[in-house]
């Protein structure tokens, strides 16, 4: 059974190296950034295509090439019927989320931010839409209160490939039973960047925390403004320190040589680790923006 992949980053890189042990790789398609991704298929005389693979570059590419499974993890582009139908029997997508909640762009980090206490994985079918074709398996993956994006991250890899598999051994039988989403249940949410991290001092505590940990190191990180600088800030932790309502939020309370206090919505907020100041580096009364 020949397998067509659609893969991108490190973690479709990591997942193309145990793929290509156990099954028969016939093309893979990339973007330009994922280098490994295209070093390996040139080392190992893949087919490979780089770039948007829409308005029929990719099949185009391939020349009528098909494979019997199309499967999409990690993918950075979008796909479209023509794409689909390159596989003879399924194309499946592998996402970071409990379908249908979470669909679209880094879920897990959504879904750190909005506070839950699980997240998962689920292959899926891929149809025209976002993230909505009938669900093949899921995985449920607890959120735990000191998790950050890239501590679940570390937690999908583990999974990625027994999924995988799991998902291929599933379409192979003949009896297949797949899950329809319930669109009503659905939730989409978008793709973030370098500047999606700016924090709100008015937010409550709790939101504070959780975007902060969402976006912490190695991500880009979730961040504030002070004298026209930005503050990469990597962890905070909630007080229950005692506070003046009238006192702005985002100005800074205190400071010591390892932390920083600051007057959020509800309460006063500890900043622990921050990627570019050092913490004698502010003063007390200094406004964050």
């Amino acid at each position: 059974m020949t397998i067509g992949l659609l893969l991108s980053g490190e973690l479709g890189y990591k997942l193309l190296k145990k793929i290509h042990i156990d099954y028969d790789i016939i093309f893979i398609s990339t973007d330009s950034k994922s280098k490994k991704i295209i070093s390996y298929a040139k080392n190992y005389n893949i087919n490979f295509f780089v770039g948007n693979p829409r308005n029929k570059k990719l099949v185009n590419y391939l020349n009528f090439i098909k494979c019997d499974i199309l499967a999409s993890i990690n993918y950075l582009f979008l796909i479209d019927k023509e794409i689909i139908d390159i596989s003879r029997k399924i194309a499946f997508n592998i996402h970071g989320s409990l379908l249908p909640k979470y669909r679209g762009r880094t879920p897990h980090v959504w879904a750190i931010i909005n506070g839950e206490n699980k997240c998962g994985i689920t292959s899926h079918v891929i149809d025209e839409g976002c993230d909505t074709g009938d669900i093949i398996f899921q995985k449920e993956v607890k959120i735990n209160i000191h998790d950050t994006g890239y501590s679940i991250l570390k937690k999908y890899e583990k999974l990625y490939y027994p999924i995988f598999k799991k998902t291929i051994n599933l379409i192979s039988k003949k009896n297949k039973s797949f899950i329809k989403q319930n669109n009503s249940l659905s939730s989409y949410f978008g793709k973030r960047t370098e500047d999606s991290g700016l924090i709100d001092w008015s937010w409550k505590s709790k939101y504070i925390y959780n975007w902060v940990r969402a976006q912490s190191n190695p991500y880009p990180g979730a961040f504030s403004i002070i004298k026209k600088k930005k503050l990469i800030i990597d962890c905070v932790e909630i007080t229950k320190i005692k506070f003046d309502v009238n006192i702005s939020n985002g100005t800074i309370i205190s400071v010591n040589n390892n932390s920083i206090l600051i007057k959020v919505s509800d309460g006063i907020l500890k900043i622990t680790k921050i990627r570019n100041f050092k913490f004698n580096q502010f003063k007390s009364n200094q406004i964050l923006k």
